[in-house]
């Protein structure tokens, strides 16, 4: 083989090396890991993402966390008419904060229009019409339900 010819085919194979070394580093962290989604919204959701269908991974995920809020507040509701009633500032069947100052009534109050206006922006229309998301906003919002479901842990008892 000539001298050329060998020093090519040495390049060729390190280049695929690090191709695989880059491989098995990205099945090693996975979007989700990166973007700390919560367990619950990637059980829904993950599969979904993985195999390409963002808008529909978004849908499960608010799904999920509308089935959640509907559990805990007993209101056999859904979407944003839930989440008004779920959270009202006065006497809430779901309670965020212990609402014994203003700035606590102005947090329960920010997040019932919060959860309220996820269900209408985010999950109905992709529940009711053909939305494609790109990968980006698809993890965005994942990471949006996450944060509102882990504030649906803390609630008060």
């Amino acid at each position: 083989m000539s001298k050329p010819l060998a020093a090519f085919e040495r390049i060729a194979r390190a280049a695929s090396n690090l191709s695989y070394r880059a491989e098995e580093e990205s099945e090693r962290y996975h979007p989700f890991d990166e973007r700390n989604i919560h367990p619950e919204i990637s059980k829904v959701s993950q599969k979904l993402f993985n195999n390409g269908h963002y808008s529909q991974s978004t849908f499960e995920a608010f799904k999920y966390l509308d089935n959640r809020v509907k559990k805990l507040s007993g209101i056999n509701e859904s979407g944003q008419k839930l989440m008004m009633a779920a959270f009202t500032d006065t006497n809430p069947k779901i309670r965020l904060t212990p609402l014994s100052t203003q700035s606590e009534i102005d947090e329960q109050l920010g997040y019932r229009f919060i959860f309220a206006g996820s269900m209408s922006a985010i999950r109905n229309p992709r529940g009711h019409d053909i939305t494609i998301d790109p990968i980006d906003r698809c993890l965005d919002h994942l990471s949006f339900a996450s944060v509102l479901l882990r504030r649906l842990e803390e609630r008060q008892p």
